[in-house]
């Protein structure tokens, strides 16, 4: 059994995999690159324990102070990895920064830590050779709100071990996931296979003024009986991660889409779900 975590990054979807592994009994450690950083964390908790009170059955304030016991914080990766079984990796979408956090990771860690990242876009196989130890290297995909909407999707790249890929399965179990099993390299996984191009049409919708993004929503929660429209969905994402996935597009309304986005919500503080205010407001 896997017992230590170490998470890479502590940003929206980072923050809920070391408090989801903490929840599950795991003693999870949070690395970030500076103190200033950690120091949002002890906020974070409180948010994410308001979180499970209201979504998780089974949520006691005894078990959520449980959960924050079990967390560590270090902007020292040495430290961060010194006794790892398992180190998740969700650093900003750019290769060049994954490339190099695995190098550095590499050269720290132990050599029975298995290495996954949560890259929702990058190819597993391009990082891969970044690492010191690629039979021991895939992807572990989180959905956004991990401990509601529990995918814990296990994706292979060529040098996989496929008993690494077992371990790594279960692993996801322990920690509250419906493990997937994603047998070859799939650019999106199959979340985001399906995901994105829903996402896609919604913004060319909006940028075109087809419709407002209000009824774009209603659209597809009343004929589809889904509970949440697409710009729900970005908001619980958060504006970043679309607004870095298009601001350098070529297609025209993609770039505009990646302009409105800066321009009306990210530089106006409307970041999404987790800041109170993103296409809709939130209490």
């Amino acid at each position: 059994m896997m017992q230590n975590l170490t998470v890479l990054g502590t940003g929206t979807l980072g923050s809920q995999i070391i408090f989801q592994s903490a929840y599950s009994g795991k003693n999870a450690t949070a690395y970030d690159i500076s103190d200033e950083i950690l120091a949002k964390l002890p906020a974070r908790w409180e948010q994410l324990k308001d979180n499970y009170r209201h979504d998780v059955k089974d949520a006691t304030d005894e078990k959520l102070d449980a959960a924050v016991s079990r967390i560590r914080t270090t902007a020292d990766i040495k430290e961060a990895l010194k006794d790892a079984d398992i180190v998740i990796e969700a650093v900003p979408e750019r290769l060049d920064i994954k490339q190099d956090t695995w190098k550095k990771v590499s050269e720290n860690a132990p050599a029975k830590t298995i290495f996954c990242t949560n890259s929702s876009t990058l190819p597993p196989s391009k990082i891969a050779p970044f690492t010191d130890r690629p039979e021991k290297f895939l992807c572990l995909h989180f959905a956004n709100e991990v401990w509601k909407y529990n995918t814990g999707e296990v994706m292979v790249q060529p040098k996989t071990d496929p008993a690494v890929f077992e371990e790594v399965a279960k692993f996801a179990e322990e920690i509250g996931m419906v493990p997937i099993r994603i047998k070859k390299e799939q650019p999106g996984y199959v979340l985001n296979s399906l995901l994105v191009p829903l996402l896609d049409a919604a913004a060319d919708l909006w940028v075109r003024d087809v419709a407002s993004f209000e009824d774009i929503d209603k659209t597809w929660r009343i004929a589809t009986g889904a509970p949440s429209g697409p710009f729900q969905i970005y908001d619980t994402v958060g504006m970043m991660t679309p607004y870095n996935l298009n601001k350098d597009a070529t297609d025209p309304v993609k770039k505009e889409f990646a302009r409105r986005l800066k321009e009306d919500y990210i530089d106006k503080g409307r970041m999404g779900k987790i800041a109170g205010h993103g296409f809709y407001d939130y209490d």
